[in-house]
């Protein structure tokens, strides 16, 4: 999963979220902390993150990139065993999903899919974090995120992929503080994953929140295995990706990084 911590929030943003690295756009090996992400090496599920800000590269090298909201189609019955919530590229609208949850502090956070009219939140919620938040999400220093960077981790394919967002109101603004993402395997059995939290916002359980999310959806579509490739000293990360029952194991191609899986 995206480099990401504890069952509070995390550097999570690992692999998955640096399919573009830095501002130059390329995929940065992996990253974690704030910024977590799953990837695989050679063994791996097929997944590989690489994407700078908070998007899995998996699939296509378009990870991060994709279109707008995602409207819920909730199943009718158990028995047609249909998923739970169906994301369809659309425009952004009302019926889109969106959750209102309640962190550890007490505060209400607004959690849904990410488009691409959240640019400029996206680029503001990047250059909030802080130099070491952005390292462990990028698997690289990331100074000033690039327009492409930033197409690639708001317009999202939600036929493959899937991005939330958590948001609040701060002097009047709406204000990005965490995101979590995935990108599907060419196969489509399984994807890898990242999240990112804003470092004021860490230790409040956001992290786990938008995870959380982020699994449901992946199950629902039937994926099978879930991964995130993060900095091997990203304690955050490690002790969420074990608090979700994310196994753990060093990166055979870089001992500096760990692969975390999740059987779905």
């Amino acid at each position: 999963m995206p480099r990401t911590p504890a069952p509070t929030s995390h550097h999570a943003d690992s692999r998955a979220t640096r399919t573009a690295r830095g501002s130059t756009g390329k995929p940065p090996a992996r990253a974690a902390g704030n910024g977590k992400r799953t990837a695989e090496a050679d063994s791996r599920p097929a997944v590989k993150k690489r994407v700078a800000a908070a998007a899995p590269a998996s699939r296509r090298n378009t990870t991060v990139a994709k279109r707008a909201d995602i409207p819920a189609t909730p199943p009718k019955s158990r028995a047609a065993k249909k998923p739970h919530h169906e994301l369809v590229p659309t425009p952004p609208s009302a019926d889109a999903p969106h959750w209102t949850e309640t962190l550890a502090d007490g505060t209400r956070v607004i959690v849904r899919p990410i488009h691409k009219e959240d640019a400029e939140l996206e680029r503001a919620f990047i250059k909030r974090l802080s130099p070491e938040s952005r390292r462990l999400r990028f698997l690289g220093q990331v100074s000033e995120p690039s327009d492409d960077l930033i197409k690639r981790l708001t317009d999202i394919d939600y036929q493959h992929d899937a991005a939330f967002v958590a948001l609040v109101h701060r002097a009047g603004e709406k204000r990005e503080i965490g995101v979590s993402r995935y990108s599907t395997s060419a196969d489509g059995r399984s994807c890898e994953c990242a999240v990112a939290v804003d470092d004021e916002w860490h230790k409040k359980g956001l992290g786990t929140l938008l995870m959380r999310h982020l699994i449901e959806i992946a199950r629902s579509r039937g994926l099978r295995t879930m991964v995130s490739i993060d900095a091997a000293n990203n304690l955050e990360m490690r002790d969420l990706a074990k608090f979700l029952g994310f196994r753990r194991r060093i990166d055979p191609a870089d001992p500096t990084q760990v692969i975390h899986t999740l059987t779905l």
